[in-house]
């Protein structure tokens, strides 16, 4: 799912040539997903799912870049139109979670040696998961989930022996008052 952004006609001063540049009214269609990750990536040779991965207004601006699918070339200057609403509003659009599936978090779970995130490591647990390559114009979060998901289904987690003792007992208990039920019947 893309996001439209309308970015209104702007007048910008060219200190270098001392004049006024007129940008025209342009719309950016917006895509976050695992292809404007790679292109920033690639750029920039560092991950983009890292804190602080856009620590400079020039990285903000070119992963807008890196996310513009707008059939016709836009004129660059139009990024530096972007005001800091046009801002937010495709900062929420990055964070929206685009699905209603939801996972229980287990707070018990250490998270060390958690490997970095890169593009090339998802499109690997894509391969690994056979998810068509298609699904990598897919908004991010949206693609991240469903690879949660396949991972989840392919390697249920197991009960730990408290928990598998606790189901047993509970079991055993529902048998044993079947066959008490059964036999006051009798």
């Amino acid at each position: 799912m893309s996001k439209t952004i309308t970015i209104p006609q702007t007048d910008l001063f060219d200190e270098a040539n001392s004049r006024i540049i007129t940008v025209k009214e342009t719309e950016l269609v917006l895509e976050h997903s695992l292809l404007s990750i790679s292109k920033w990536e690639a750029k920039w040779k560092k991950p983009f799912l890292v804190e602080h991965a856009l620590d400079s207004d020039e990285k903000v601006i070119d992963y807008i870049r890196c996310m513009t699918i707008t059939p016709q070339k836009p004129d660059p200057n139009v990024y530096l139109c972007l005001t800091e609403n046009h801002i937010k509003e495709i900062v929420d659009y990055i964070n929206d979670p685009m699905t209603a599936t939801w996972f229980k978090e287990d707070n018990n779970k250490k998270k060390i040696n958690r490997e970095i995130l890169t593009s090339e490591v998802i499109y690997w647990q894509m391969i690994a998961l056979q998810i068509p390559i298609e699904f990598q114009k897919w908004h991010l979060n949206r693609l991240t989930t469903l690879i949660r998901v396949c991972n989840a289904k392919n390697n249920p987690e197991k009960m730990s022996k408290k928990d598998l003792a606790a189901e047993n007992a509970r079991i055993n208990a529902q048998r044993l008052a079947k066959m008490k039920a059964g036999r006051a019947k009798r």
